[in-house]
């Protein structure tokens, strides 16, 4: 259960009590504030629920009453429910590789619904791990048919949509059937080197720090909620080519972390920011 609400005395211990009738043992709890005084208050709670396919449905009747006492924003979540992930991805296969070895080992709990790509050439690579893999290609005079396809694709067989260096612009239709819920890479710590060959710009700059970004999709370009950022110190002595090796591992470990987070109910999205309870 992810709760979010103007802070207030008594939020913690109504949620533990209207649990603890409805049969239900709180195995953990995470909780955040803002501002003890008028400020947003969010918590998390995982919770053991015996017959649960009977009792859950009576849980979110019942929950009503509490939740409009505290003016809460809430959803409840089954563990055992596993995220359906559509991988969106163009040429590099990082970020790509990354999710589906862990996905393989069984660290990442999704069922990958598939693969949609605007080229041909991880068709074997994918599909060599039984998953689809659906190609559509992209040009400016087609994307709108494009998007159509693809949408018409993931339609009722996703739950998440990930960016895995997918070079494609979203479009704001798109986003809108899937609000925070398609994550992003970018191969930047932001709002730092924004745009066009980032790790060109670090090289001139000479910096001394690179890393990567993991947000919601949003329709203001590169500008939705963080969801995770990571950084590797470099020097003087790293080049060009050296920058995107150490990038792409960056990039690699930040998509898979936000994308578990997500999977696992971790993340509240509060404005265009993120409570992530990890």
């Amino acid at each position: 259960m992810l709760i979010s609400c103007p802070d207030r005395p008594g939020i913690v211990a109504a949620v533990s009590q209207f649990l603890h009738e409805h049969g239900a043992n709180i195995v953990q709890s995470d909780q955040y504030t803002m501002d003890p005084e008028g400020g947003m208050f969010f918590i998390r709670f995982e919770f053991d629920l015996t017959d649960l396919e009977r009792e859950l449905p009576v849980i979110q009747e019942d929950f009503t009453r509490v939740a409009d006492r505290f003016d809460m924003k809430w959803h409840t979540f089954r563990a055992s429910r596993k995220k359906r992930l559509a991988i969106f991805v163009s040429k590099e296969d990082h970020c790509l590789l990354e999710l589906l070895w862990q996905w393989q080992a069984g660290d990442l709990d999704v069922d990958i619904a598939m693969v949609v790509s605007n080229h041909p050439d991880m068709r074997e690579l994918v599909e060599s791990f039984g998953i689809p893999y659906i190609h559509i290609p992209v040009t400016p005079e087609t994307k709108p048919e494009a998007e159509r396809k693809q949408l018409e694709a993931v339609s009722g067989k996703a739950d998440l949509i990930v960016l895995a260096r997918y070079m494609q612009i979203i479009s704001p239709k798109f986003i809108e059937q899937f609000p925070n819920r398609i994550i992003n890479i970018h191969h930047s710590f932001l709002p730092a080197f924004v745009g066009g060959k980032p790790y060109q710009q670090a090289y001139q700059r000479g910096v001394k720090l690179i890393g990567a970004t993991a947000h919601y999709v949003t329709e203001e370009l590169d500008g939705g909620p963080i969801i995770e950022q990571d950084v590797q110190r470099v020097t003087h002595r790293d080049n060009v080519e050296d920058l995107k090796r150490i990038g792409r591992t960056i990039e690699r470990i930040v998509l898979a972390r936000a994308v578990k987070w997500h999977t696992e109910d971790r993340i509240l999205v509060h404005q265009n920011k993120t409570v992530v309870f990890n």
